[in-house]
């Protein structure tokens, strides 16, 4: 990324309220049951404001939560001071960023895709560990933002990337969120 994208991401940040309630696809994989995933130490990645570090803070995971830009990180801040989450808040860029091996008993990417960070997430897991992925699908061009390719999954590209992991959960399509509707993929796999 680089300055220039700090840059638009602090404006972006400071210009915008965003959205405070955690990811609908998060809460529903820690829901369901289905997959137990007992609190251990979390990797937000692309975290913004906070709001999935914060819940998986209040669900007694101790978080490491990561974003380009300041503003973001110190809106995040207020608010998880304000909730009493434990949640250490990191500044740096992904694309740069040294991420531990074998550290983490859960990882969540929500709404950015840096293919050349997967490899990486990959690592920074615990064997047995888990990963939540969900993005924005090529479709989403027709209807909205972003319309970069480069920021948008191909079809059935979420499950090639973790073909290496077991893939317990994933589905793809059209998706309505808090009043608008988006195309993504989203996936929770773990590492073997």
């Amino acid at each position: 990324m680089g300055l220039d994208d700090r840059k638009r991401w602090n404006e972006k940040h400071t210009a915008a309220h965003g959205e405070e309630s955690p990811s609908k696809f998060l809460e529903e994989i820690l829901a369901s049951g289905a997959w137990p995933i007992a609190p251990g130490r979390a990797l937000d990645v692309a975290t913004g404001k906070g709001r999935n570090a914060i819940f998986l803070a209040s669900k007694g995971f101790r978080v490491d939560a990561v974003d380009i830009s300041a503003a973001a990180l110190q809106e995040a801040r207020k608010v998880a001071r304000a909730k009493g989450g434990a949640v250490d808040f990191i500044e740096a860029d992904l694309e740069h960023a040294d991420l531990p091996r074998d550290a983490y008993d859960l990882v969540v990417n929500f709404n950015f895709l840096e293919r050349g960070l997967i490899q990486p997430l990959k690592n920074a897991l615990k064997a047995g560990g888990h990963i939540v992925f969900e993005t924005y699908l090529i479709d989403q061009r027709e209807i909205g933002h972003p319309k970069n390719p480069a920021y948008l999954l191909g079809h059935n590209e979420l499950l090639d990337l973790f073909r290496d992991f077991r893939v317990l959960y994933y589905r793809e399509g059209k998706f309505a969120h808090g009043g608008s509707e988006a195309y993504k993929a989203g996936l929770l796999a773990q590492k073997g």
